[in-house]
């Protein structure tokens, strides 16, 4: 791994998210020896060119499995936005299993995570390849939560995590067209296969075992409810099936260091006053019509035409002008209640997740990571030097004790 010829490779760094990466980097990764891959050289040395800066390029293709072996021989880590990754991910998730290259991406595919579990857990064990999906606004904010929330509980000697709750406090921001694009084809995949589908209902779908799982509810939040823990109306989050199951399974890769007890959730505030639970009734009925206007034909063409492109996303000022805001609130074994907050500007499906995947790249390419190998998740692979990484870079991510 010493001899790598470089310290991150971003690849799709000529898409929407891959250009944002790419101008994180150009900031803040410092000494690393950074380049850039896509399948288009001249889109390459033109963002080269703006950018300013002089990193080797590599022309490789998803498609091509030999290019695939050669970018992750080259370096140490590298990170893709190249979706949908069902689609388009596992040939590099292979590759740099076999060559022992970390890697990160932004999934938010349970049905890919899956398949690259199947596939690439045992292989990345035995070199010591991170393999790290998820490493985005899916599902950062919640994975480095919970552990936060875990690590002051047990330093307060308070216990395990019980019940918890992610109530997504405040999100400006707009919806990705690789999301859109990930969700389109993730509905294609399950529509006809009843397995499949209950695959992504599982709330245990991403443990590592699956019948060494607690007897405990897991069930996602799909109506409006006035949650017990928050003490407040809430609607679904629409993030919550993936990020949950990704907090699950850190939970399991760690020994369920959370609890045997451990209960997650993820939900939307709507707000306090008396019209809370209208308002979450229309929350959960407009997520309800969109995922029933994906799944079918007519409607599909119709939300084709307004939803936004895979590789397009909103205007510069419109990124800056995001933000998000997320509090973890939880009841520990003894009693206890704890809340972790995180919080950054910028919109978080572009601004901040740009952020965070840099980060990501640039934690697995360059620090001392002591993690072993494995399909792994931002918490488990990268833990408190992430937090670290994020903090540095305007990232609020705090844990207070209640009273």
């Amino acid at each position: 791994m010493g001899n790598r010829e470089y310290d991150v490779v971003l690849h799709g760094a000529t898409g929407f998210v891959g250009r944002l990466t790419a101008r994180h980097l150009a900031q803040h990764a410092g000494a690393a020896k950074v380049a850039l891959s896509g399948r288009s050289k001249e889109k390459l040395e033109k963002l080269r060119a703006e950018l300013g800066v002089d990193w080797p390029l590599i022309v490789a293709d998803a498609a091509d499995e030999a290019s695939m072996e050669r970018l992750a021989a080259s370096t140490t880590a590298v990170a893709t936005t190249v979706g949908p990754y069902i689609k388009y991910g596992l040939p590099l998730v292979l590759a740099c299993a076999r060559a022992g290259t970390s890697y990160a991406d932004l999934t938010g595919e349970v049905l890919f995570v899956r398949d690259s579990m199947a596939s690439a857990d045992k292989l990345a064990k035995d070199t010591g390849a991170r393999i790290v999906h998820a490493a985005g606004f899916d599902s950062i904010p919640s994975d480095l939560g919970v552990l936060l929330l875990h690590e002051q509980v047990t330093a307060d000697g308070e216990g395990t995590l019980e019940d918890t709750a992610l109530l997504a406090v405040s999100l400006r921001g707009g919806i990705s067209g690789g999301t859109i694009d990930s969700l389109r084809t993730q509905l294609d995949v399950v529509k006809s296969d009843r397995e499949l589908r209950n695959v992504l209902a599982d709330p245990y779908s991403l443990s590592p075992d699956r019948s060494a799982e607690p007897d405990v509810d897991g069930k996602d939040v799909m109506y409006p409810t006035k949650d017990p823990l928050l003490d407040r109306w809430v609607a679904p989050f629409v993030m919550g099936p993936y990020n949950t199951r990704i907090v699950r399974r850190s939970n399991a890769l760690l020994g369920h260091a959370y609890g045997r007890s451990f209960r997650y959730r993820e939900v939307m505030s709507v707000g306090q006053g008396p019209a809370a639970p209208v308002l979450a009734g229309g929350v959960t009925a407009g997520l309800g019509a969109l995922m029933l206007g994906m799944a079918l034909p007519p409607t599909r063409m119709l939300l084709d035409r307004v939803l936004p492109k895979p590789g397009t996303g909103p205007s510069e000022k419109v990124q800056n002008s995001g933000h998000f805001r997320m509090e973890i609130h939880t009841r520990t074994s003894t009693g206890a209640r704890y809340v972790a907050t995180v919080a950054a500007k910028g919109d978080p499906g572009y601004a901040a997740t740009a952020v965070m995947l840099g980060e990501s790249a640039l934690c697995l390419g360059t620090d001392a990571l002591t993690s072993g190998g494995g399909v792994l998740t931002p918490a488990v692979a990268m833990g408190d030097l992430l937090v670290t990484r994020l903090r540095a870079r305007g990232f609020e991510l705090s844990v207070a004790r209640l009273a």
